[in-house]
């Protein structure tokens, strides 16, 4: 029998019941749900008892907690009908690159994102919003009536102090039109001020940290605001025995002449979590080393190697002479070392020269060495190597040709940093899921020039709107997002420009949308069969076969970055996802030749439209086809 596809999200809490039930058989259960259906459940009491050598009943325990962080997590559990709709349109190389922009809410994205990401993602690094007073955070539905906080709270709520109102993230504060009012205003004055703040942060992280893999790492970068409460929340969501760094980076390169306050704030915080720093230990790179990865493309005998540019930056002073490449171009630069001390270097086979030797030079470094040395990043990071805000504001302003198109993006510097400490590597995918403008992207693009490596990354963000009397909207930007896919796509060709090297500079670009599947078959169970027969079609009639797609591979867990293609088989359109991972066929006059050719192709999975089929018969005549020639393939409808 060919079953029905699901088309929702995955249900967090049966994937939590598992793991529990992998460390504490003795604590699973039946339970009678509502619908009379058993099923799995916890035995809460003896799970408490298996955690403790004493009775826990009553007992008072150290941690954060505030009004709502219960239905915080009942946000982050619950499955949603939601779906990934390409966007060709607003995507830069769609068929070549590996790389994956997605617009909407990203409570709702890391979702989607659950299956096909899980433990796969190396690098999170998130800039959410500071929670300044003047921010919008997301409007999710753990949002509570003023009325009800006081009634759980027990009073009328604190009314939390004023902070100081540092601008310097890429959450750049949008409208609350986003999305039908899923952003909205969080004053200081509200007595839930911290309360909202920390529910939309903790049903986040508690979904990313399912999507690193054992070796991955977070950055999070903060003000004063909330770092006291998000160390904790981190706490709990990473444990605290994977915390493994509190960063101060100054992002002002001026002193601030601050008359609020004692002290002037010219430092944010970035906070260090491992999914697993006993592992990541182990893996070589808990050293967090800040330079690119080791590798010995060369065979050099003195073993694996990174460089660094020979070139002074444009805050160093050096020495100037003339430099030959290996291709005969004339460089003339201040450089980082006299002449002497480069044709030493040189003669030694410690001058590296990229680009097949056309390359500006840049000096080796070992393994080795570093190890040796024992040098290690530090946990205070000043502005002339990693970069200030307003270095970040004129990179932008570069970029685009005019100013304050974004307010406060974050360095490239920096972003470099982090991606070089956690160690990305070829292969490894970054994620940001609150993305603003883009500067991870750009980072990670102008890294992958350096070292032609093929690091990808996945965005989010939220269209939050462009004030209209802001510098954006006057430049015909409606929303974040363009700015942020329109970022990208300067800065890789920009990139391309300076660099001549030929990586992926594209994306691939997807909205958060509502299910494929019309909403009243979700619920198709408590309909008669005749009822359900009597309904025209079971797919909303605005969704394209590319829609229908990738609606599938999410919930089949595949990457949205993989080969696609479109093939005929006579009359129809067969669409082919990697090799073979996936073959679908959506046109509603399938033929069995079609069917026949998907079949001798032997696809892992074949997906179709059940009302492909013109009734019940043709429908068993292709699941014995699929019997007969591809009996290990997997045969869903939708």
């Amino acid at each position: 029998m060919i079953d029905r596809m699901k088309m929702q999200t995955s249900d967090r809490v049966d994937k939590n019941i598992e793991i529990i039930q992998e460390y504490f058989p003795a604590c699973i259960t039946e339970i009678l749900a509502e619908s009379g259906e058993i099923k799995k459940g916890v035995n809460f009491d003896l799970l408490k008892q298996f955690l403790s050598s004493e009775t826990v009943e009553g007992q008072e325990f150290f941690g954060l907690n505030w009004v709502g962080k219960k239905q915080s997590v009942t946000d982050a559990n619950t499955p949603i009908r939601k779906t990934l709709r390409p966007q060709v349109q607003n995507s830069l190389n769609w068929d070549t690159t590996e790389n994956i922009y997605i617009e909407g809410d990203n409570l709702d994205a890391l979702k989607l994102l659950q299956e096909s990401y899980l433990e796969g993602i190396k690098l999170i690094y998130i800039d959410p919003p500071y929670n300044t007073g003047n921010d919008f955070i997301y409007n999710d539905s753990f949002q509570i009536s003023a009325e009800e906080y006081r009634m759980e709270a027990g009073g009328a709520g604190a009314h939390e102090s004023g902070a100081e109102r540092a601008q310097g993230h890429e959450a750049d504060a949008g409208t609350p039109e986003a999305e039908g009012g899923r952003m909205t205003a969080n004053p200081e004055t509200d007595g839930r001020f911290h309360s909202r703040w920390c529910s939309m942060m903790f049903s986040r992280l508690l979904l990313a940290r399912n999507l690193l893999s054992r070796d991955g790492v977070i950055f999070i970068s903060i003000d004063d605001n909330e770092v006291e409460n998000l160390k904790l929340i981190c706490n709990e969501v990473f444990g605290r025995q994977n915390f493994e760094g509190h960063i101060h980076w100054r992002r002002r390169h001026n002193q601030p002449n601050d008359k609020t306050k004692m002290l002037g704030i010219v430092a944010e915080h970035i906070l260090v979590y491992a999914k697993d720093s006993a592992f990541l230990k182990k893996a070589g790179v808990g050293k967090l080393e800040l330079t690119a990865s080791f590798t010995n493309a060369d065979q050099d005998p003195r073993g694996p190697w990174a460089s660094k540019p020979w070139k002074t930056g444009s805050d160093q002073s050096g020495s100037r002479y003339r430099i030959v490449t290996p291709t005969g171009k004339i460089l003339e630069e201040e450089w980082m070392g006299d002449e002497a001390t480069y044709q030493k270097y040189l003669e030694e086979g410690r001058i590296y020269f990229p680009r097949g030797g056309d390359g500006m030079p840049r000096k080796k470094y070992y393994q080795s060495e570093r190890e040796n040395e024992g040098q290690c990043a530090t946990n205070w990071w000043p502005h002339e190597q990693f970069g200030h805000n307003q270095g970040a504001n004129d990179c932008m302003t570069d970029l685009f040709g005019v100013k304050n198109i974004f307010s406060n993006p974050k360095p490239i510097e920096l972003l470099k940093a982090i991606l070089r400490i956690a160690n990305v590597k070829d292969g490894d995918t970054v994620l940001d899921f609150f993305s603003g403008s883009a500067t991870t992207a750009h980072a990670l693009l102008q890294l992958n020039a350096e070292d032609q490596g093929r690091r990808k990354f996945i965005l989010i963000q939220m269209p939050e709107k462009c004030a209209g009397k802001s510098e954006a909207y006057k430049n015909n930007y409606t929303d974040i997002c363009e700015i942020g896919r329109e970022r990208i796509k300067r800065a890789g060709r920009k990139i391309r420009k300076e660099t001549n090297v030929d990586i992926d500079y594209g994306f691939r670009s997807f909205c958060v949308d509502t299910g494929n599947r019309k909403e009243e078959y979700y619920t198709a169970d408590e309909y008669t069969q005749p009822l359900v027969a009597m309904l025209e079609s079971n797919l909303r009639e605005d969704r394209s076969e590319l829609d229908l797609l990738f609606g599938c591979l999410t919930e089949w867990g595949l990457p949205l970055s993989l080969p696609y293609r479109a093939e005929k088989a006579g009359d129809c359109t067969i669409h082919n996802y990697n090799e073979g991972e996936l073959i679908a066929c959506f046109q509603e006059n399938l033929t069995e030749e079609a069917i026949e050719a998907i079949a001798a192709r032997r696809p892992r999975r074949a997906v179709f439209r059940d009302s492909c089929f013109a009734d019940s018969c043709f429908k068993m005549n292709a699941e014995e086809i699929f019997k007969l020639r591809a009996p290990d393939t997997s045969v869903k409808v939708i």
